[in-house]
């Protein structure tokens, strides 16, 4: 198990790595496995970089991100423009259905509200607006239009788990309540969590998945 000044340098260096990363406006504390990142940056997508960041650091149990976004001067645009680089670039995304999501800006921040069939348009959703000028944060509320009964769920879900992370699959426990999802049991990393997780998305109606995975030291 790694100390807490350890666990504190070894995310500090995955910061300074990453070259989308101003580290000199990012703080960071650790206690017992839970990181939290202080500090402002210039953009949503800087910020969305630097938690994930930290995410890929071995020991890390949870994170806390309590980092501002504070825009340059320069980069600061009206709600009108942002809410029309939103539309522009939701249709222009080739994983987007058409017509099928609504933004919503206050303040800078995107709100994504509507419904799609599956997990990865939600998120190409998202992925298409968090890099854009004047954007502070995004929320995405999208829902996801359940297609398959939860016999179905948890079937596609195993055989899914057994292709993408067979050695995870072996110890946990799947519970499926309609569409939604929970998982738990042991595994050995953040990444691992994170691949099961992936796995469960990937099943077509699955509209949320509660990661109650725990990592192992």
């Amino acid at each position: 198990m790694k100390s807490d000044t350890q666990l504190r340098t070894d995310v500090l260096a995955e910061l300074d790595w990453d070259p989308a990363i101003k580290t000199a406006t990012v703080g960071v504390t650790a206690k017992d496995g839970v990181v939290t990142l202080t500090g402002h940056l210039g953009s949503h997508a800087e910020k969305y970089a630097a938690e994930r960041a930290a995410q890929r650091v071995k020991g890390v149990k949870a994170i806390a991100v309590e980092i501002n976004v504070k825009l340059p001067a320069g980069d600061e645009r009206t709600d009108a423009d942002i809410a029309r680089a939103v539309e522009h670039a939701l249709e222009w995304s080739a994983l987007v259905p058409d017509g099928k999501i609504k933004p919503m800006v206050e303040g800078g921040w995107v709100t994504l509200t509507g419904e799609v069939e599956w997990e990865y348009q939600r998120r190409a959703a998202e992925n298409a607006v968090r890099t854009l000028m004047g954007v502070t944060g995004v929320s995405n509320t999208v829902k996801i239009s359940p297609k398959l009964s939860a016999s179905e769920v948890e079937k596609k879900l195993r055989e899914a788990l057994t292709r993408q992370a067979q050695r995870e699959s072996e110890r946990l426990q799947i519970g499926v309540s309609g569409s939604q999802v929970t998982l738990h049991g042991l595994v050995h990393s953040w990444a691992e969590s994170r691949a099961v997780e992936k796995a469960a998305w990937s099943v077509p109606g699955v509209t949320s998945v509660a990661n109650d995975l725990i990592v192992l030291d």
